[in-house]
């Protein structure tokens, strides 16, 4: 277990650098290319936009070895990613559009392919406190590797990143074949497991996964959808440099990297569905104390809200790698993953829209939102049996 735990967090650390320090990068060589904020935007929706398709790539993993499966994915980014050295001035600015399509469509088949890959490598007992590992690993990396990316372009320029970045999963992909796949592999779907309702049958069928995936999706969905939120209350109502907007994301990071270390015991104790609740109130917590007008306050909600959102995504992982036919298990994960990060596509946007009312009413329509998922999701409490009347012996 050890071992392949190790592995795991390594690969989550490898890929957590290579995609923030790239995904970063990619918008600032667009926009110097271009001069164009509209078209170095774009680059964030060319990555979200195939997470919709997750059912329909998530069939993939069923079909071929998944293990196999995901290593040529890495191989194939890696050389997506050392395409990028032809970009040499506008008229190239369409392979970086192509490249970070290619990692939005990686980021499906990986993700879902890790998900489907945990259950042949771990115990059940130990699937909640790796997943909280990796969890912490990736947010980790997103405090680190935008920096780096960031410092080495201004260094070195964008080949530069395109190779450190492209050398990130030919290492992951080395680490895929020292993973010990020990349980039995699963079986081939059969003509009754394949096809796109099959995955999507199982998510809804079962409470045991619908409940963290619809808690997860809401919580991730009011992330997206606060975000021009927050810029407004920083900036407007607090005036406070744009630059503190880092301090938040920082402070948001710390609590995702603390969240994702204590997950494991909490859904060993209390279950997904329990742990999604906790995670999307403590998210709306988050928000509402992000309206007061204060800025310790600002910074305590972002933490707050760091350590719900990893709760309430590992809580749906976990489910559904616990409670999936393991015939569907890769298809199954990909729906569930355009289930809980497709509304972003919608969200922000909407989100964008609301802020014009203020930058306070946005974080507490999702404040309300995410409290009324919790108390109507949240998991019934189980029957006490009754007391039994003292047994009364009457002697003559």
């Amino acid at each position: 277990m050890r071992r392949n735990a190790g592995l795991f967090v390594a690969i989550s650390l490898l890929s957590g650098f290579g995609s923030s320090a790239m995904s970063l990068v990619a918008g600032i060589w667009i926009l110097d290319l271009t001069r164009s904020t509209g078209l170095a935007a774009l680059v964030g929706l060319c990555v979200y936009a195939p997470v919709l398709a997750g059912p329909w790539l998530g069939g993939l993993l069923d079909r071929a070895p998944r293990r196999a499966l995901v290593i040529a994915v890495n191989l194939l980014l890696a050389a997506a990613l050392l395409a990028l050295l032809a970009v040499r001035g506008p008229g190239q600015t369409w392979v970086i559009f192509a490249v970070s399509c290619a990692y939005g469509v990686s980021y499906v088949l990986i993700d879902a392919g890790e998900t489907a890959l945990l259950p042949s490598a771990l115990s059940p007992t130990d699937l909640g406190d790796v997943n909280g590992w990796r969890s912490s690993a990736h947010e980790g990396m997103k405090l680190v590797a935008p920096l780096a990316g960031a410092g080495l372009y201004a260094w070195h320029g964008g080949h530069a990143v395109a190779v450190l970045s492209a050398a990130m999963p030919l290492l992951v992909a080395v680490l895929y074949l020292a993973v010990r796949l020990n349980r039995t592999p699963p079986e081939r779907p059969t003509r009754r497991h394949r096809g796109l309702r099959a995955g999507l049958a199982v998510l809804l069928g079962q409470r045991t996964i619908r409940v963290p995936v619809v808690l997860a999706a809401v919580s991730i969905a009011m992330s997206g959808f606060t975000t021009a939120a927050v810029y407004a209350v920083v900036v407007t109502e607090l005036r406070l440099p744009t630059t503190f907007l880092g301090v938040l994301a920082s402070a948001q990071g710390a609590g995702s990297i603390l969240g994702g270390l204590v997950v494991g015991r909490l859904l060993t104790r209390r279950g997904p569905a329990a742990v999604g609740v906790a995670g999307t109130v403590l998210f709306a917590v988050g928000c509402l104390a992000r309206c007061l007008p204060w800025w310790p306050a600002t910074v305590a909600g972002a933490v707050v809200a760091g350590i719900g959102l990893p709760w309430t995504l590992v809580a749906a992982v976990t489910a559904v790698q616990t409670h999936s036919p393991a015939a569907l298990l890769g298809r199954v994960a990909a729906t569930a993953n355009t289930a809980m990060f497709g509304p972003l596509v919608l969200a922000i946007p909407l989100g964008s829209a609301a802020v014009h009312f203020g930058g306070r009413p946005p974080l507490i329509a999702a404040a309300v939102l995410c409290l009324t998922a919790a108390v109507t999701l949240r998991p019934p409490r189980p029957r006490q049996p009754e007391a039994s009347a003292p047994l009364v012996i009457v002697g003559s």
